[in-house]
């Protein structure tokens, strides 16, 4: 997904030659400038697809601005990424991210309707899959080795949550044993959204960041 462009490639002049030979310019805006993040902008377009996108996996997408922050923090992401060189997202990393989206809908068929309905196509989806398991390894990557999950910890969650989970659902749960390695990675994804978000708000910090959203749009 291309969240951001340069802002010299923003907006397009369309020029409108009337039959008489007498020229007139018409300038269409066909989309606009939401925030610019240091030298780069976040484009309505941006805002726009993110929110097809949440509609598709979430029913309904958050606030325009909740959309807009997340995408600021991608910008983050991504920069540091790219300045790391850290590698592409690999078409098998691509394709299981794509899988465990259809897995999220009972039917091939369910997700193919929610997708056309929220006005995505495949390539679509397939564009903004490859740049979330981007970003999503490139956090793995950074956080994972500092989250520490002690054995205290995935015996509480089972216990605390995974049992209680299961019971109000009317399902056996599992044995702690056959659970601890799925409980260990809960946590540890945990730890690393938690480590995200605070590099993140000290990101920000440092970072010229100006906002243009309209009061509708929030």
């Amino acid at each position: 997904m291309r969240l951001l462009r340069q802002i010299g490639m923003v907006g397009v002049v369309i020029a409108a030659h009337c039959a008489q030979g007498n020229v007139s310019q018409a300038q269409q805006v066909v989309d606009q400038i939401v925030a610019r993040v240091e030298e780069d902008v976040i484009l309505q377009s941006d805002v726009e697809q993110l929110e097809r996108f949440q509609t598709l996996v979430e029913g309904k997408p958050e606030s325009r601005e909740k959309i807009l922050d997340r995408l600021i923090d991608q910008w983050i992401v991504r920069k540091e990424a790219e300045a790391s060189r850290f590698p592409a997202a690999s078409e098998a990393d691509v394709e299981r991210g794509l899988q465990r989206l259809r897995r999220s809908f009972a039917k091939n068929e369910d997700f193919d309707a929610a997708r056309e309905k929220a006005g995505l196509t495949e390539g679509d989806v397939k564009q903004i899959v490859t740049a979330q398991v981007f970003l999503s390894n490139y956090l793995d990557s950074r956080f994972r080795s500092i989250v520490q999950v002690d054995d205290k910890a995935i015996r509480d969650f089972y216990d605390d949550a995974l049992i209680p989970r299961a019971k109000a659902r009317g399902q056996e749960p599992p044995s702690f044993d056959n659970a601890r390695d799925v409980i260990q990675e809960v946590l540890i994804q945990r730890g690393i959204n938690e480590q995200a978000d605070k590099w993140l708000t000290e990101s920000r910090a440092r970072l010229h960041v100006s906002k243009f959203l309209n009061e509708s749009d929030r």
